[in-house]
Formats: C-alpha cells, structure tokens, sequence
C-alpha cells in the first residue's frame, strides 16, 4: 500500500457516520483495478423490495389525499416515513460489509428506476442508503445528478434535505448530555450599541442551591503555561502538579512529562504522536518505516513549531494544533477495525445520541476574528504535512485564524485553589495579551482548556457560577454560586471581579471592563455594571464576537485528504438544496455511475525544478494546463504574480466545456494565493480555483472523470520560447 495513499485515506473528513468505511473502501476504489471494474458491471440478478416499501409503491400509484406533496408527486408524509424507515436499519458495521451493502444498494436502485415512476421512491430510499454508507457523500452526489433519472435524483435530495435539517435543528436536542444539568436556550440580548443579538446561553434543567455541583467536564484539549512546559512540575495532558518521580517519554519534542502510564498513552493517541514525536500517527501495520529525509523534514518542521510556542508564549496555537491532532484520532479510531489502535477514549462524549463529532462542537461556538502570525498557518500546516501528507490542506488560512479565533473566545483558565502568584509577566502589551476565561484572572492559572459545554457561558460581574479545579487537574467543575431555579441562566466571570486592596469601585469597574474590552471585545451591560457607573454615564461599544454559519452538509469531524482535496471547504459548507437537473446529451435509461465516459487523463507524477514529470516519464520544462486528457503549453511570466494578466488564463474563455467542478492550480514548492483580479476573472468565468502545492489533487479528480483542470507550475518557472 503507498504510504501517501493510505494515510491520505486515513487521515479522513465524512459527513455522518461514513468513516469506519473509508479507509477500506477508497483505498480499493482507487487502487484495485478489479474492484473498480467489479463495480462499474455491478447489477445483480434480483433486488429485494421490503414489505413496507412494497405498500409505498402502491400507495404511489393512488392519489395522495393528504394535499400535501413532495418532489416527483410524493407525498410528504410518505417521504418522511421513507426517512424514518432507512434511519431505522441497521448500518453494515465491516469495511466489507458496507462494500457490499454499498454495490447491492446501487444496483437495487438502478434496476427499480427502471421499472417505471411508481417504484421512483424506493429507488430513491436505495440510493440514499448507498450515499449513507459512502465515504465522500458530497462526491456521490454529484455523480447522482448526472447519472440518476431527475426525478429520481430529486427524491434523493429531498430525503436528504429532511435528514440534514434535523440533523442541523436537531443538535441541541442532543447536546449537552441531560445528565449534565443543562441545556442551550438561544436569547435576545444588547449589543452594547442600544440593539439585541440573538445568542446561545447556558440554562440549568432543575432547582440546585449554591455551592451544589452543577456539572463536571473534562476538557478536549489542555496545554500547560509555557513557563511551566516542559519544568516536570506538572503533568503535560491532565495538568496535575506532579509529586512522584514524574514520567518521560522516550521522544518528545515538547519535553513533556506525565503524572501517570494511563496519561501518557491518552496524550499520545490524543495529539502528542502527530505534533511532537517521530512515531507514526497510525497503526505500522498501515504505513511502510519512514525514511531518513522524510524523518528529518518532520523533525524540522517539530522543532520550528516547539521554537514558534516558546516565543510566543501563547496557549492558543497549540489548542489548534492540538484540536485538529485530536480529531485525527477521533475519526482515525472509528475508521480502523478494533484493536488496532489502544483502547482509549478518543473522543468525549458530548451528546445524548445522535452523530456529532468534534467539529460539529466547535462550529457552533462564538469566535473573535483574529489575524495569527504571518508565519504561524504555515509552521503548523508543515508539522501536519510531514506527519500525514495531505492533512495540511485541510488547514487552510481561513479556517485556522477561525479556530484561533474560537479558542481566544471561549478558553478556561485552570487554577488550583486561588490560582498561583508565580507567574512570569507577560512582555506583550495589555492589547494583545492573551486571556482566558479565569474568575481569578489569567495570571493565576497553571494552563488552558478548550471545554464544549462551558464555552457556552456568558459572562456576568455578579456571576451564578463559578469554575473550579478541585481535583487537582484540569477537569472543569461548575459551582453554583447562589440558589439558581430552572431554567435560570448561569453566568461566570471571565476575569477577576473582585475589588482589589486600594480599588475605589470605580477604578475596579474600569479595571474588569477594560479586560474584557481587550479579552473578548464586548462591552458589559450587566446590572453591576450598569449600577456602579457614574450617572447620567454613556458608555458606546458592541460586541465584536461571531457565529459561523451551520453548514447544512458540513464537515463533522476532520481530516480526509482524499474528501477535502475533492471539494473546497466553501463546497462542503454549502447547504445541499434540490436544483433543476442539468440536462445533458445522454440516454434517458439509467446510466451507470460509476462508468467513464471520458478519455484517460493524462496523469502527473511529480513536478521539480526541473520541470513537470508525467507518469509516463515525459518531462515538461515548465509551465503547462492539463485539460480533458490534452496538455496546453503554458506560457507565463518567470515570477509568480509579477506582470500576470488576463490573458494569462483566457485559455478557459475558449475551451468548451470549462472545468466548472475545480481548477487547481499549483504554484510551485509554495502555495500562494493569486491576487484578487486574478481569482476574480476565474470566478466571472465560472471556474473553482484551488491552490494547491502538489499535483495528487488533480490526478485523483481526473482518474474519476470529474470536470477539473491543472494549472501547473515547476518549481522554477521558465517561458517556453527560450
């Protein structure tokens, strides 16, 4: 098995719970010439039709007397109960089973469109029960549309449309755990600019007095204070102050220490494997030893990020980086058959039922825009890299200064007791120091967690909780503060607000707001505040903190680079709506979706200073556009973005038809973004752009026959006419 290969199959993003499949099923579908042929002469002799389907089919051939009707004449009450009744079977556990459950589902939905409008439904029901179990549900459906009968493609869409919208509306139903005393309730509340805003609190669910425990959770990730990194005073995953002889791991780039055996190995299959050791983030029996150069490039792209922590001296770049190693193993976990990974908990859980992963946590969650470092996505993008090629592209600048973003806004402080006084001052100016949510302030904590539930808090100067640590690590404990009923909102404080030894009131009012002007960029307008101001005191200033907008098909969890180098996060994140059928010249019979009908695309092996290599050795000097099986010489300025026009790229005004699905465009050893006129052309035109700085996106698209082109260049660029 090639290493690049399986760990970009591995290392997965899949939309509900397809990813036990994807490990098995992409890797054959693109690897195993008989399995992929085996798959596009699939149909079988007979397809079985339930006994419930069958009263559907009869049903449809009546009218409806409801009134009420879907796509295609269907009833929507037969719709849902179509819904309710796949949502009810059982889903084939085994990366074989589901292969097959995969191939029988689409040749039963194939031979059933073939019978005619009344069995459209059933049809529709196989097909979703393929894309159900299928590893890039996105992809699929883009094969749907081209290849299913419309009206069949559109009952598709509609069971899928009532499936993610509950899934979308239904989170809150899940999350969080009822055993946790707490609910989410979305509330009217000022903008501290004299209107409301609609924000997600935190409620409590029944009667508790003060000092009762309202929950405990544990964190997704947590990382020591770098003063404290590495000083084997405490323990690097739970945080505890160690007592004993503390334990070292053999490698470790981050000098971590650990209080115990059972924290080491949870720290390891969490996160520290991936970002700060040489040992391979998956299973040996799944990728070949790595090499010397490639163990070199990993180290040094480990040590650049340990050396970025340290001169920072900030908690969130390594929450990030600890979160998405997190979701690594999460999903990395539910793909690979038992007992090939330790058994631990890789991913908490947070939800009364329903499949949500980590990704669908922290979406939801409020985030502050920030701008990371120059530098900072792409030191982490290369430890990624190096420890799964492929995942780094699922990084991109956007969505990194997003996370950045969403652990500023809703991290913990973790404090012992009343919290340290050893703490080293920061050199950062008051501005750009960085905060987190620690009643006794941020000074005083020993390190930082990332917690989904507690993120939800508001905050309040007169607070009816409070975070503590009484176990002596970083597992969150809530603390009613005074007598709170159902369904009463409970508050923290995200900074100290108490009145210091020397503080007026007014100075302590100052004082508090003006860090939480600098930490999370709102103005208080709670009733403290508002009775300690001075009267007749106008104060001005909102709150600068966002929502994402819930992807309807979302990215639940993370890290396929064989899915995200298919489809752009915007694609992802779009909301899946049924839309007129594009017509195409083809016959009106079922087609098989899985045929090409395409010549063979020309493949590229790799792309050096010395030019472009294809697969069949052939060198290309320099810049080249692959298109539908042809190469187009591809004469460009020597320095990349310097002197490009129009005319660079109208080569796509005149093919016919353009590569509407994704242009990708590689720009050399680098990915840099092309300037706005450039992306802006491309967008007039129709055409997706994606930068890429390696040519496996292309050659995987191609081999499946999808709309894509490749705008290549070599590392060092030359005209063609020298």
């Amino acid at each position: 098995m090639n290493r690049s290969t399986t760990i970009m199959t591995v290392a997965g993003v899949a939309v509900g719970g397809v990813l036990a499949y994807a490990v098995y099923f992409d890797y054959k579908r693109r690897t195993d010439a008989n399995f992929r042929k085996q798959l596009r002469k699939f149909s079988p002799a007979e397809y079985l039709v339930s006994g419930k389907e069958k009263k559907r089919v009869k049903q449809s051939q009546t009218p409806s007397e409801s009134g009420q009707t879907a796509t295609g004449g269907v009833d929507a009450n037969d719709l849902r109960s179509a819904l309710e009744s796949v949502r009810n079977e059982e889903v084939p556990l085994g990366p074989e089973e589901k292969e097959q459950y995969f191939m029988k589902q689409v040749g039963m939905g194939e031979q059933l469109c073939a019978k005619g409008p009344v069995y459209h439904l059933p049809a529709a029901m196989c097909f979703y029960r393929a894309l159900r179990v299928y590893p890039s549900p996105v992809e699929l459906i883009v094969i749907y549309e081209k290849t299913v009968p419309p009206p069949v493609f559109q009952l598709v869409m509609e069971l899928t449309n009532l499936d993610v919208k509950d899934r979308v509306e239904g989170y809150y139903t899940f999350f969080p755990p009822k055993a946790m005393n707490v609910a989410v309730e979305t509330v009217n509340v000022s903008d501290g600019k004299g209107g409301t805003m609609s924000k997600k609190v935190l409620v409590v669910t029944k009667d508790l007095e003060a000092g009762e425990v309202i929950y405990r959770e544990d964190p997704i990730v947590a990382v020591l204070d770098a003063d404290l990194q590495g000083k084997g005073t405490h323990c690097s995953y739970c945080l505890r102050q160690i007592q004993n002889d503390p334990i070292h791991p053999e490698s470790d780039r981050l000098h971590s220490v650990y209080c115990s055996s059972d924290c080491l190995t949870q720290h390891k299959a969490h996160s520290q494997t991936l970002l700060f050791t040489l040992e391979s983030p998956l299973p040996a029996a799944m990728v070949p030893e790595m090499g010397d150069t490639l163990r070199k490039e990993r180290e040094n792209a480990q040590k650049a990020f340990v050396e970025y922590l340290i001169q920072t001296k900030k908690a969130a770049p390594e929450l990030v980086a600890r979160f998405v190693a997190r979701q690594v193993s999460a999903e990395t976990a539910k793909m690979l058959p038992r007992g090939i990974l330790p058994s631990v908990a890789s991913e908490p859980v947070l939800t009364d039922g329903g499949e949500y992963s980590l990704y669908d946590h922290l979406e939801r969650l409020r985030y502050l825009e920030v701008k990371p470092a120059d530098n900072e996505t792409r030191i982490l993008k290369d430890v990624l890299q190096t420890a799964l090629p492929g995942l780094e592209q699922f990084l991109t600048e956007e969505r990194h200064a997003t996370f950045v973003g969403k652990m500023s806004y809703n991290s913990y402080g973790v404090y012992f007791g009343e919290g340290r006084e050893d703490k080293p001052e920061t050199a950062a100016r008051p501005e750009n120091a960085e905060k987190t949510r620690t009643p006794c302030g941020t000074s005083k904590q020993i390190g930082t967690g990332f917690y989904a539930v507690s993120s939800y808090i508001s905050h309040n100067c007169a607070p009816s909780a409070k975070p503590v640590f009484p176990s002596g690590t970083a597992q969150l404990e809530l603390v009613a503060t005074c007598a709170l009923q159902k369904g009463d909102e409970i508050t923290v404080a995200y900074v100290d607000v108490s009145q210091h030894s020397g503080e007026t009131i007014e100075v302590a009012r100052r004082r508090r707001r003006m860090e939480l002007a600098r930490g999370w960029r709102f103005a208080c307008t709670c009733k403290r505040c508002a009775e300690e101001g001075l009267e007749g005191e106008i104060e001005e200033g909102g709150d600068e903190s966002r929502v994402e907008d819930i992807a309807l098909f979302c990215v639940t969890s993370m890290m396929s680079a064989f899915i995200i180098n298919r489809f752009r996060p915007s694609l992802l994140r779009r909301a899946i709506h049924t839309t007129a059928i594009r017509h195409v010249d083809r016959p009106t019979a079922f087609t098989n979706m899985l045929a090409g009908d395409v010549p063979p695309p020309v493949q590229v092996s790799s792309i050096t200073s010395a030019g472009i290599q294809l697969a069949d050795g052939l060198v290309l000097p320099s810049a080249c556009i692959f298109l539908d099986g042809k190469v187009f010489l591809w004469n460009v300025p020597s320095h990349l973005w310097d002197g490009w026009g129009r005319e660079h790229l109208s080569v796509f005004e005149t093919v016919v038809p353009k590569p509407v699905e994704i242009l990708v465009f590689g720009t050399g050893k680098r990915m840099e973004l092309p300037p706005p006129s450039i992306r802006s052309y491309l967008k007039e035109m129709g055409v997706q752009l994606d930068i890429m700085d390696t040519c496996s996106t292309y050659n995987l698209l191609a081999e499946e026959g999808r709309r894509v082109a490749a705008a290549l260049l070599p590392y060092t660029p030359r005209p063609w006419r020298s």
